[in-house]
């Protein structure tokens, strides 16, 4: 299996950059974010999975070994292939993607072309004890709303500079307002900077 690659890119497309390695060639699939930090004759360095068909040898290329392993992962799980895998790297960052599982946030999975949400419970059901523990700042990138909001907005407001005491200010003036379902944490993190604006 061809894990990485290391060489000159030669060329890029919409869809996939052809690094030279030994004299080689080699045409490898990357998402759109990954071509776009791609530069023709500069040396690159990509963690790369090998897809074998009765077919074909398809080599996918990833940033890191991050979004290597979560495309592997992916493909794990019922209708899930190659193309639908990438595209889900596509739309999404690989942390967004282990949060919206973690949490089942069927609404940002289906934010994917080809993922309905059955597809989406699919992913949920099949994955969720076997992606990890939703990277620490994601829920709120992958708008995920869990039991825990009240700690991911305040934790949210000290990184951005406001102290831990104004924080639990502001979180507790925002609870107030939630009645019955919880909105997604974005929304609820732009409540409380908007009191907290007002505040100073």
């Amino acid at each position: 299996m061809i894990a990485s690659v290391r060489g000159v890119v030669t060329a890029t497309g919409p869809d996939q950059a052809v690094v030279e390695v030994g004299g080689v060639g080699l045409a490898v699939h990357c998402a759109p974010g990954t071509i776009a930090d791609l530069r023709v004759g500069q040396p690159a360095r990509l963690a790369t999975s090998l897809v074998v068909r009765e077919d074909s040898l398809t080599l996918y290329g990833f940033a890191d070994d991050a979004g290597k392993a979560l495309f592997e992962l992916l493909q794990t799980a019922s209708g899930v292939g190659p193309r639908l895998a990438q595209a889900v790297l596509a739309v999404h960052a690989p942390e967004a993607v282990r949060a919206a599982i973690a949490n089942a946030d069927i609404a940002a999975l289906t934010r994917v072309p080809g993922i309905g949400k059955k597809g989406a419970e699919r992913l949920v059901l099949e994955l969720r004890d076997r992606i990890g523990p939703a990277p620490v700042g994601a829920d709120a990138a992958a708008g995920v709303t869990t039991g825990n909001w009240p700690e991911q907005v305040r934790q949210a407001l000290v990184g951005l500079g406001w102290t831990a005491a104004q924080a639990d200010q502001a979180v507790a003036a925002v609870a107030e307002t939630v009645d019955g379902e919880v909105p997604p944490v974005p929304v609820l993190l732009r409540q409380a900077i908007r009191l907290l604006g007002r505040a100073r």
